[in-house]
C-alpha cells in the first residue's frame, strides 16, 4: 500500500478516536438524562474511560500521541509535502490540531478524564453478572 493512503487511514482513525471520546461523554450525559439503557453498558464505559485515561496519562508524561507520530512518519516515508494535502488530511488536521501550549492540552485531557470518571457516579453502570456474582460470594 502507498504510505500516503496509510497516513490517511491513521488520520481518520485518530479523528474517530477523538470523536468517540468526546461524543461518548456527550451521549452518556444525554442518555443518562433521557434514560437510555445502552449508555450504562459496562464494557462501553470501561473502554471509553480507558480511551481518555490513556490520552491524559501520556500527555502528563510528555509523550507525544502515537497516532500523530505514526501519521507523520508515514507521510515522510511517502515523500509528502505539507502543502500537497488531500481534502481529508486538510480538514481533519484543522479539526484535530491547534497551535496552543502543550500544558493547555494536558489540562483539558485531565479535566475530561475526571469528567468521564465522574459520569460513573452520575450515570451508574450496569455491572456484568460475573462481577455481581463474585461480589455476592465475598459477602457471605
Amino acid at each position: 500500500m502507498e504510505y500516503s493512503f496509510l497516513a490517511e487511514v491513521v488520520l481518520i482513525t485518530h479523528f474517530l478516536y477523538a470523536f468517540f471520546v468526546v461524543g461518548g461523554l456527550l451521549l452518556i450525559w444525554i442518555g443518562g438524562f433521557i434514560k437510555w439503557q445502552w449508555v450504562k453498558l459496562f464494557w462501553f464505559r470501561v473502554i471509553h474511560l480507558a480511551s481518555i485515561a490513556f490520552v491524559a496519562v501520556i500527555s502528563l508524561f510528555g509523550i507525544p500521541c502515537p497516532l500523530t507520530i505514526l501519521e507523520g512518519n508515514l507521510r515522510i516515508a511517502g515523500g509528502a509535502d505539507f502543502y500537497n494535502q488531500s481534502f481529508i488530511q486538510y480538514w481533519l488536521h484543522k479539526i484535530l490540531f491547534y497551535e496552543v501550549p502543550e500544558e493547555i492540552f494536558t489540562a483539558i485531557y485531565v479535566v475530561f478524564a475526571i469528567a468521564v470518571t465522574g459520569s460513573f457516579y452520575f450515570v451508574p453502570v450496569h455491572l456484568p453478572t460475573f462481577l455481581i456474582q463474585k461480589n455476592t460470594k465475598n459477602r457471605n
